[in-house]
């Protein structure tokens, strides 16, 4: 046998083994993981449910789901432990917030375009924005003669057949 015959073999017998080796790496640090749950962790399982960790043995996990509601997983189940901030973000809303002394933005720009003058503000306020909208009644009023110069027009049909009866 020559050597370009067996080259395809030793190329898929290494990369059986890199794939191997990767899945070994990512299945040891998953027990890793899961060695690290302590009870007051949150975790959340592979069918994706939050939860916090009551008591850990040595094959099963003791969750609190909520209140009055344990129940028992195996510990290949847990999905991820969670930090504590992370946990409170998603289970509960609360956003940790590093830089709790830093100027908040605000949700408008009014704060930011202030001169200080708020009595014109609340004249320019008060005064009403004409958008070029008329009132239903001047409207009809104003429209009833072009109205009627219309219905005497007939609607021209354009289905592409002009002479169709």
């Amino acid at each position: 046998m020559s050597l370009l015959t067996l080259l395809p073999f030793i190329v898929l017998i290494g990369a059986m083994f890199l794939m191997t080796r990767s899945a070994k790496k990512k299945q040891q640090q998953a027990v890793e993981m899961r060695n690290q749950m302590q009870p007051g962790s949150g975790v959340r399982t592979i069918g994706g449910m939050y939860a916090t960790v009551k008591e850990v043995n040595e094959d099963t996990v003791l969750v609190d789901a909520g209140p009055g509601v344990e129940l028992l997983f195996a510990k290949n189940s847990i999905g991820a432990v969670l930090t504590d901030d992370e946990y409170n973000r998603i289970v509960h809303g609360v956003e940790h917030d590093l830089k709790s002394d830093a100027d908040v933005v605000p949700d408008d720009a009014s704060s930011l375009t202030e001169t200080g003058d708020s009595a014109a503000d609340a004249t320019a306020d008060d005064k009403a924005v004409d958008l070029g909208k008329k009132d239903a009644a001047e409207e009809s009023a104003d429209d009833a003669p072009a109205g009627e110069a219309k219905t005497d027009e007939e609607p021209k049909k354009t289905d592409g057949d002009s002479e169709a009866k």
